[in-house]
């Protein structure tokens, strides 16, 4: 009887890791596929109650971006501010309802970025997101990249190399 109950508990657990499994896969598909075409084709409509929850949160600094719309705006500066764009997801990974997307960002600002006038310049920037899901939908994200070497791309911000020669000099 116990060997009956241990193969029965087992078999149990397998089947809740394998759903789990199956789960996940499913929103790592759905968020790649509706990422992908947000940025490589621009389709900015594909942000809407179909792929994210009403209250879509991008954690930022100094205050996070909350809801469809406002979500919707701050990516429209990415789609305007840059021709040329290839968006290529690097690797990509999750467990439960997290996901993490390891990304490369390429293109030329050629409009418009968050009040930032064109500079013609072309970045290749890569940064990490990580995700929450929800019921199958992108409920959160926060990204991780660096600000300074994309502002350097840009010709917004110094080479840190600059540093050295200053400091040589002095």
């Amino acid at each position: 009887m116990k060997n009956s109950v241990k193969l029965f508990l087992l078999i149990i657990g397998l089947s809740i890791m394998s759903c789990n499994n199956a789960k996940t896969e499913k929103n790592i598909k759905m968020y790649s596929d509706t990422w992908d075409q947000i940025v490589n084709d621009g389709n900015l409509d594909l942000i809407n109650n179909t792929n994210f929850t009403k209250d879509i949160t991008m954690v930022s600094s100094p205050e996070n971006i909350v809801g469809i719309d406002n979500f919707k705006a701050y990516y429209q500066n990415f789609i305007t501010g840059f021709s040329d764009i290839k968006f290529t997801v690097i690797d990509i990974f999750g467990q439960d309802d997290k996901i993490v997307k390891h990304w490369n960002f390429k293109g030329k600002h050629t409009g418009d970025f968050f009040g930032i006038p064109a500079t013609g310049k072309s970045v290749d920037i890569e940064g990490v997101t990580i995700a929450k899901m929800k019921h199958g939908k992108i409920a959160q994200e926060q990204d991780f990249m660096d600000n300074t070497v994309f502002m350097q791309q840009l010709g917004l911000a110094s080479n840190p190399e600059n540093i050295k020669v200053i400091d040589g000099l002095y």
